[in-house]
């Protein structure tokens, strides 16, 4: 790895180290910052001596020390905590920050609303195989983020995996899909593993094919580029077995329920983050957050 010039890698905060922090932390380092331009956010002390000796960063309980003179400041708490972090942090946000957010559901304005007037944020939803870069990551930008703020936060990204740039307007609809998307691998991973307990193999070798197979058959669509439906019926033969199984599935109405999952998906998101939002929003009177 390259070191990159300062200028090229902004300072860069990260609010909150749990395991989607850590990631973007991580990927960060791995996309050329120096360790001695990052610095976290921890609540404990024995989680600072934890990414200290793993990625060599500085630590602090204090937020607003950390966003002082970022470049870049990265929100990963829980959803609940945002609006009170905003307003503990709104004076200390430098003119040109870049805020990122990696917190599921609550939209760019949510931020604008309680930062400085022309603060650029860019909403991110990541999933879970970030963690071993092997993720997937899309990005938005706010009214005040411009395709040179969006870039740098791709760049920030680059090393968990695929990154792609949406219209704010389906992050919803990637949350269904890609965010939620791993359980429901995991739960047709588990399912085939379950099916072959039941047909007489081991649990382990169950799972250990099971496992192989979603790997392999995802790592050929990616690497042929080849629709799924076209690569499903090189597998079909006809009157085989596989159109025996595929037959079942359909009549199971497996298809359908994918789509009532990913729709209930997007619009228990919609509901939570206008929960959220009401619950902390600006009181008339007050002159915004962090005064």
């Amino acid at each position: 790895m390259t070191d990159l010039p300062t200028p090229s890698a902004p300072r860069l905060a990260v609010l909150g180290t749990g395991v989607m922090g850590e990631t973007v932390l991580a990927g960060a380092l791995a996309s050329g910052w120096r360790p001695d331009d990052v610095v976290a956010t921890v609540r404990r002390p024995e989680r600072a001596d934890e990414l200290a000796a793993r990625h060599g960063v500085r630590t602090t309980r204090d937020n607003v020390e950390a966003v002082r003179g970022a470049g870049v400041v990265v929100v990963a708490v829980k959803p609940k905590d945002v609006a009170a972090l905003l307003s503990e942090v709104h004076d200390a946000v430098g003119e040109g920050t870049v805020v990122v957010s990696v917190v599921v559901g609550l939209p760019t304005a949510f931020y604008e609303e309680r930062l400085p007037a022309g603060t650029a944020v860019v909403r991110v939803m990541p999933n879970t195989p970030s963690v071993v870069g092997a993720g997937v990551s899309a990005v938005s930008g706010g009214s005040a983020a411009d395709d040179d703020d969006v870039a740098l936060v791709e760049r920030l990204l680059a090393a968990t995996g695929l990154v792609v740039r949406v219209a704010e307007k389906d992050q919803d609809a990637v949350g269904a899909l890609s965010g939620s998307g791993p359980a429901y691998v995991f739960y047709v991973i588990d399912a085939l593993a379950e099916a072959g307990v039941l047909l007489g193999l081991t649990r382990a070798t169950a799972l250990e094919l099971a496992t192989a197979t979603v790997h392999g058959a995802a790592t050929m669509l990616r690497e042929t580029g080849e629709h799924p439906a076209i690569a499903r019926e090189r597998v079909s033969s006809p009157g085989g077995t596989t159109v025996a199984a595929l037959r079942r599935l359909d009549a199971g109405g497996v298809r359908a329920a994918f789509l009532d999952a990913l729709e209930a998906a997007r619009d228990r998101s919609a509901e939570l983050v206008a929960a959220l939002a009401d619950a902390s929003a600006p009181r008339a009177g007050t002159e915004g957050a962090g005064s």
